[in-house]
């Protein structure tokens, strides 16, 4: 699900040492794109596969990750506004120009990282970039051009499928976006954790990330926006959802990043969009998703992720503080004081390493 290959592209399974793999993390400010390369990097360590983030963004100087290239090593934000009179968009924009024309340097310090690296790009979050300009576009198909297996992953905040308004706008945003950069592309609806905090939704998650039939929005738009839907706005919204419908294309993974399974369900479709397989390094290979899949194969799916993050988000996480409460309570008894956070996180990972058959916690616990 929500997996877009461009014509003339064809999932192949190749060994994971014969070509390097990349994420091309995308989507506006705020959709979480640095909170998903972190964590996406710390659950790829775990299971043992040796990743790499690099920082495409010349004015993010605060990132949540040790980025293994960082672009402000070699164009920042505000030397490009300092020299050339322009403001914080036309900067990442012009930046972005730069980096195309002297793309070389660059590229020889990604080689330097290793063709065994997994890697994932933090890009700017600017929307011009992903829609209509055309550097960010370039860089990518020079690294298509190098044998590069990408992959887009679109991160775009669930908080905007509580507005049927919002919803139209970035399901046209995500259409555009798959039609410019033309690779394999994912789209993700992120931050579904904090769904709930935003009200009830008109319809069950699936509607949404399943894209399902949009003329159901009409009569809400109507509602949300009165003075805005008479005559020609009315037939503008309509026609939009139309071509929406008539290309196909979008739909929407849901992710929770501090969820495992939402994690592992989405690096599952990620690795099938790219033909990735596991390689010799990587804990337990493909039985990572057997462990993960046991218990009636659940893998996160939009049901389970309603029924955990949106219908009872609270009594899961009561269960989830009592059951802490109550390991904690064990070992102070056990070691006859408070732990200390090191050996906090030394239990949380024995519980996850014990919840996946000893498999994924071995990964965290090697890195303690």
């Amino acid at each position: 699900m929500g997996c877009y290959l461009s014509s003339g592209i064809h999932i192949l399974l190749f060994s994971v040492t014969a070509m390097p793999f990349a994420q091309l993390v995308i989507g506006p400010p705020g959709s979480g794109k640095s909170t998903y390369c972190s964590g996406m990097l710390q659950f790829l360590s775990a299971i043992g596969r040796k990743t790499s983030v690099i920082n495409l963004d010349p004015a993010n100087d605060h990132t949540n990750y040790d980025p293994a290239l960082d672009i402000r090593n070699f164009i920042t934000i505000e030397d490009i506004m300092s020299q050339e009179g322009l403001g914080p968009n036309g900067g990442i924009m012009r930046a972005m120009e730069e980096l195309e024309q002297n793309w070389d340097d660059f590229m020889q310090e990604i080689k330097n990282l290793g063709s065994s690296d997994y890697l994932i790009f933090d890009c700017p979050g600017q929307v011009e970039l992903f829609t209509h300009h055309h550097s960010l576009r370039s860089l990518f198909l020079k690294l298509q051009k190098l044998d590069y297996r990408l992959v887009v992953v679109n991160l775009i905040d669930s908080f905007y499928i509580t507005s049927p308004t919002q919803y139209i706008s970035v399901l046209l945003l995500a259409l555009r976006s798959m039609l410019q950069l033309d690779l394999p592309h994912i789209n993700v609806l992120s931050k579904i954790d904090l769904l709930s905090n935003y009200g009830k939704l008109d319809f069950n998650l699936d509607f949404y990330s399943e894209v399902q039939d949009l003329n159901y929005l009409l009569p809400l738009i109507k509602r949300e926006s009165p003075t805005l839907l008479g005559g020609k706005f009315a037939s503008l919204n309509e026609a939009i959802a139309d071509l929406i419908m008539d290309f196909g294309l979008v739909e929407f993974e849901v992710l929770a990043v501090e969820d495992k399974k939402s994690m592992i369900s989405l690096l599952s479709v990620i690795d099938k969009a790219t033909g990735y397989t596991f390689g010799s390094t990587e804990i337990g290979g493909d039985t990572i998703w057997a462990e993960a899949t046991r218990q009636g194969g659940y893998l996160g799916s939009i049901a389970d992720i309603q029924e955990r993050w949106i219908d009872h988000k609270e009594e899961y996480d009561q269960q989830e503080r009592l059951e802490r409460e109550e390991r904690m309570r064990a070992l102070d008894q056990e070691f006859g004081r408070k732990m200390t956070p090191e050996e906090e996180w030394e239990d949380e990972v024995q519980r996850w390493e014990a919840e996946q058959g000893g498999i994924i916690g071995r990964g965290f616990k090697n890195r303690l």
